[in-house]
């Protein structure tokens, strides 16, 4: 049963805010207001160019994604080590991962390939920063370069509202407010509603081709209306609405390199759609226990 706020239970913030102790969300032990390393652990390095931190986050299957389509496209210099970064175990807040990214989220990126490393965070600007480097996944000429990367930075803008607000409300926070989820549902669904008129005049977000614009959105929205995300969500929010974007959330998981993304740095659902870490290719056709999630 949802909480409606009265006179009787008005919250009142204080003039001052201060942090108390966990509230009893899901994520309530790792949550606080300050940065920084909380324990010392240096980040493991494998023998790859581009070695990622990460977990199978809609965030953390973008990156992993991608680099599976430019490896597919034949550029073997994004052969990658993914290494799994366990956030409700607090890894994240290791010192090394604070020094590959600052604000302790999954994914984090060094890129090794040249003299000096190169630390890379945001799965954006991951996605950006992979995609000028292997010449991939992004139009040079305008006006597409710019369509794709609006779509970009819309999903970077949009997600809070998906992720941090619908689903924290709907799915994670202890107590079931109505005016929170009535809020964050009716924004999720106008941005569906974005995404369809959109893809009502294109095949991809960026026009006639797929790129870093579709790999960003997609673990997102694309989960929302496969039935992925939060629990009964999609029903909740009745995705199936909107046709364009389950036709092309349909396409895009119908590749290849988009059903390997998604198994990387993964932990939950069927084992055999897991591959906790990944250091080669062979790793999808030999995983072994240590790999596969139970």
């Amino acid at each position: 049963m949802w909480t409606t706020v009265t006179d009787s239970n008005q919250y009142t913030p204080p003039k001052v805010w201060t942090w108390q102790q966990p509230n009893g969300g899901t994520f309530a032990n790792i949550n606080r207001p300050i940065a920084g390393p909380t324990h010392e652990k240096e980040l493991p390095v494998g023998r790859h160019p581009l070695q990622l931190y990460s977990l199978a986050t809609p965030n953390g299957q973008k990156v992993t994604i991608l680099l599976e389509e430019l490896l597919a496209l034949g550029h073997t210099g994004a052969e990658y080590d993914a290494w799994l970064i366990k956030i409700g175990e607090g890894d994240q807040f290791g010192s090394g991962f604070v020094d590959v990214n600052p604000n302790s989220k999954i994914p984090a990126l060094m890129d090794r390939s040249g003299a000096k490393p190169v630390r890379v965070f945001e799965s954006g600007s991951i996605l950006l920063y992979l995609a000028e480097k292997f010449g991939a996944f992004l139009p040079t000429t305008q006006p597409e370069r710019a369509e794709v990367l609006s779509w970009l930075f819309w999903q970077m803008g949009s997600a809070p509202y998906l992720g941090g607000g619908f689903g924290h409300f709907y799915a994670y926070a202890p107590t079931k407010i109505e005016y929170a989820i009535d809020r964050f549902a009716m924004e999720t669904k106008r941005q569906l509603d974005v995404l369809d008129r959109r893809l009502a005049q294109s095949e991809y977000l960026g026009g006639a081709d797929y790129s870093i614009a579709d790999i960003a959105v997609f673990p997102w929205y694309g989960g929302m209306v496969k039935g992925w995300a939060y629990g009964d969500s999609a029903e909740f929010l009745s995705t199936h609405e909107y046709k364009n974007v389950s036709r092309w959330a349909d396409a895009i998981l119908a590749r290849p390199a988009v059903v390997r993304g998604r198994m990387v740095n993964r932990t939950s659902g069927d084992p055999a759609g897991q591959l906790r870490e990944r250091h080669d290719a062979s790793d999808f056709e030999t995983k072994t226990q240590d790999k596969v999630g139970a």
